[in-house]
């Protein structure tokens, strides 16, 4: 039996309307900017909550304002021997790629970055002690998730991981291919990515919208 049979519930996924709404509500301001960047990175690569904490600079840059199409992880899951880190490479959508530029040319106006200053950081408010580049922590991530959705109106609320298991089955449904969506979600065994064949959220209503009601 197919590891796809034996789950009893497919993963959560976002709706089409749910990220429209969720990047357009965290992209009206400049204070939500770096929300935006962060979800917009979540859902065009699928990477995980602790992998984008973990990126510094130089992960994506090499001076700080030039964005890498290509990037190299140094924090990622290690699920088993069989993982080679050469393999966690992630390739970046134009959309992804445009926003990190914008975010580190407006981050990084007056001074150059060090390469390994965190990407992503604590705002001031949220920094320990007031020290400044301070890395964002996996649980103000989730946090931060949690309060978007409520102000983006969503009907009920997703863990951060739901995002990722938007990216893989977007990227499923665009394509057809298993083995494409392995390569993004950068699984070691395809039975495992085996669990995005089931239907979407998305795909469900909009099988549903021609329902007799």
């Amino acid at each position: 039996m197919s590891y796809a049979n034996r789950t009893k519930q497919p993963p959560r996924t976002l709706t089409d309307d749910e990220q429209r709404r969720l990047l357009a509500v965290s992209g009206k301001h400049v204070d939500g900017f770096r929300d935006h960047v962060i979800f917009s990175l979540a859902l065009g690569t699928g990477l995980r909550e602790s992998e984008i904490v973990g990126l510094d600079v130089g992960d994506v840059s090499p001076d700080g304002l030039k964005v890498r199409r290509t990037i190299q992880l140094r924090v990622f899951k290690r699920a088993g021997a069989d993982v080679d880190p050469a393999d966690q490479r992630v390739h970046l959508p134009d959309g992804c790629y445009y926003k990190l530029q914008k975010y580190l040319r407006a981050r990084y106006r007056h001074h150059t970055p060090s390469p390994t200053e965190p990407l992503f950081q604590a705002t001031r408010a949220n920094q320990n002690k007031g020290r400044i580049g301070c890395r964002l922590s996996t649980r103000r991530l989730r946090e931060l998730f949690r309060e978007w959705q409520i102000r983006a109106g969503f009907d009920h609320l997703y863990n951060f991981h739901a995002i990722r298991h938007t990216a893989i089955t977007a990227l499923r449904r665009k394509t057809g291919d298993i083995r494409i969506a392995q390569r993004l979600a950068r699984h070691a065994n395809i039975a495992t990515t085996a669990r995005y064949d089931h239907p979407s959220d998305q795909e469900l209503i909009d099988a549903v919208k021609g329902l007799r009601s």
